[in-house]
């Protein structure tokens, strides 16, 4: 209905232009001049109107730009005061303001809550423009996980982290790789995916960021447990045979009577039994200590003090402490904290690491070995065994958890495995932090 009154209007406003004009054309070829005195200002008055009806229309339409390119759709633009003609011009504008508000209001919505996911997810993101470098989303767990607050550029990250700039640099979209970086004076391995995003003609990489150390550790050990069972079983096969066989050719040879004359050999062959025989033991044993790693199945939770975990650790050790005069501090902030787990298990685990720290301390001025507890932010409880002993180079740091592996001529490489075995039992996990000549912590980390 307004738009009918708005044609009908202009048509009779053309009608009345076109009328006037005509009469002012022929009473001028009549020559009544006379009564061009008035039709001329007639005239003159339905141009200006006209005139002024399409400024009007103009400036309104202006105005409605402006408000479009600064975003501004909050503006109203009031049609009960608005000229009739101008009264569906106003009314349109409002209804695309409106909608553009909508609009707007959703896609902020949308980024709000894909911000708040982003910032929930464990997974560190970093978006760069791919030509400049510009720096366009980094969330909460990438800052945690690299230990960077802010990043204005990609190419800011190469004198802070060079390895892994090369490596963020040099991923193609699609592409995965696991790389090992050092945070905190321990390693941890990190999984990279790289993919591309266009936005507004530019086009930006997305890359991912995983911490994939406790999934690695998990899948590892069992592959070693699984390796384990199968050498354990084929060395006990062949072993166990060759020191009963051994065993019984000794026991023919006193029973047989032979003479004199080959009493030399005999004892020459004797005495190579009993190498054999003493050999196939100790083999066994050997292959008997491994299977240690494979027993432990089944845990016997229950809720213990870290306080009497300390405090028996501490009696145990004592003797051995004091007669190398090393200094065991405790440090307890929390006398109430307590952990589930397996008691016995963990005063293994705790056990082997003050063994492994005394003979890392030994040759020290001052030995001290520290026992310390507690509760991170995320309810994870942490066990700390350190020491100022000499340290251990990062090369080092990456081998010691593997079975068969160890520093010293004597160890049997299956102390820190076994810890860790045990840890990632009870759902948590071991990881060492060292600085070569200056000391070494081992953390042990339990569920809240």
């Amino acid at each position: 209905m307004i738009f009918k009154r708005y044609e009908w209007r202009l048509l009779l406003r053309v009608l009345l232009l076109f009328i006037t004009l005509t009469a002012t054309s022929y009473l001028a070829v009549q020559h009544f001049y006379l009564y061009l005195i008035i039709t001329c200002p007639l005239l003159v008055y339905e141009l200006a109107e006209m005139i002024r009806f399409q400024k009007k229309a103009q400036d309104e339409v202006s105005q409605f730009v402006e408000s479009i390119h600064y975003r501004d759709f909050s503006r109203h633009f009031d049609v009960r005061k608005a000229p009739t003609e101008l009264k569906p011009l106003r009314k349109g504008f409002n209804e695309i303001n409106s909608t553009f508000k909508l609009i707007s209001r959703e896609r902020e919505t949308q980024y709000h809550y894909l911000q708040k996911i982003l910032e929930l997810v464990d997974t560190g993101i970093l978006s760069y423009d791919n030509e400049t470098g510009q720096t366009g989303w980094i969330n909460e767990a990438f800052k945690k996980l690299i230990g960077i607050p802010y990043l204005k550029t990609i190419h800011s990250l190469e004198k802070r982290e060079e390895t892994l700039y090369a490596e963020i640099v040099k991923l193609k979209p699609g592409d995965s790789k696991v790389i090992t970086i050092n945070r905190n004076q321990q390693l941890i391995k990190i999984l990279l995916s790289a993919s591309v995003l266009r936005s507004d003609d530019r086009l930006y990489k997305l890359v991912a960021f995983q911490n994939v150390s406790e999934a690695l550790d998990e899948t590892e050990s069992k592959a070693w447990q699984k390796l384990l069972n199968v050498m354990t079983h084929e060395i006990m096969n062949s072993v166990a045979p060759i020191s009963s066989l051994a065993d019984t050719l000794k026991n023919r040879l006193k029973s047989s009577e032979l003479t004199g004359a080959m009493n030399g050999q005999l004892e020459d062959l004797e005495l190579g039994i009993d190498t054999i025989k003493r050999r196939s033991e100790g083999l066994l044993k050997f292959t008997e200590s491994y299977r240690n790693l494979n027993k432990i199945t089944k845990l016997d939770l229950k809720k213990v003090l870290v306080r009497d975990l300390f405090e028996n650790l501490s009696s145990l050790m004592s003797p051995t402490l004091e007669k190398k005069n090393i200094e065991l501090e405790i440090v307890l902030r929390d006398p109430a904290l307590v952990i589930e787990a397996d008691i016995n298990l963990v005063e293994q685990v705790l056990i082997n690491l003050v063994v492994n720290a005394i003979e890392a301390v030994k040759d020290k001025h001052e030995p001290r070995i520290s026992l310390s507890a507690e509760t991170l932010g995320n309810n994870r409880i942490v066990l700390k065994v350190s020491d100022n002993g000499l340290g251990m180079p990062p090369e080092l740091m990456e081998k010691i958890f593997i079975p068969f592996f160890s520093t010293r001529k004597t160890g049997s490489g299956i102390g820190l495995s076994l810890c860790k075995q045990i840890m990632l039992l009870h759902q948590g996990n071991i990881h060492v932090q060292s600085t070569e000549g200056t000391g070494s912590a081992f953390i042990l980390q339990f569920a809240g």
